[in-house]
């Protein structure tokens, strides 16, 4: 996207209290041991999505500790770059790991997806409109 810079677009990213705004798919943001709403290393959240809650640091390695068919462990990592031109790039990979990711995958349509899509656009219409 032109005219937007990575650093524009991280603010997005790392300003919890902007991801409501942007992503319909986040809900019920929390810091059990203090701080935030802006993310730092070694930071612990909670946010709902996909219905559920879900505890990390802000790595951002989400966690749902219970028996195998409630337990999971999901990294996810964000790189946003600029690039010549005035262009930025984002890149998101996540790794779902569980009972309960698995059976979300098999929902018909797959709404990881949709709300990986929503993660990416969110940011950069908020940026635009700031």
């Amino acid at each position: 996207m032109r005219g937007l810079t990575g650093a524009r677009i991280r603010r997005f990213l790392t300003d919890t209290v902007t991801w409501e705004s942007y992503c319909d798919n986040v809900a019920d943001i929390s810091f059990p041991q203090g701080g935030g709403p802006v993310l730092e290393d070694g930071l612990a959240f909670r946010f709902g999505t996909f219905g559920r809650g879900r505890p990390g640091p802000a790595a951002w390695t989400a966690r749902q500790d219970g028996a195998p068919e409630e337990g999971l462990d999901v990294p996810h990592v964000w790189l946003v770059e600029d690039l010549p031109g005035g262009r930025v790039r984002i890149l998101t990979r996540e790794t779902q790991i569980g009972r309960p990711a698995a059976a979300l995958a098999r929902q018909p349509p797959n709404p990881v997806p949709n709300g990986h899509q929503a993660w990416l656009d969110g940011p950069v219409r908020a940026a635009e409109a700031a």
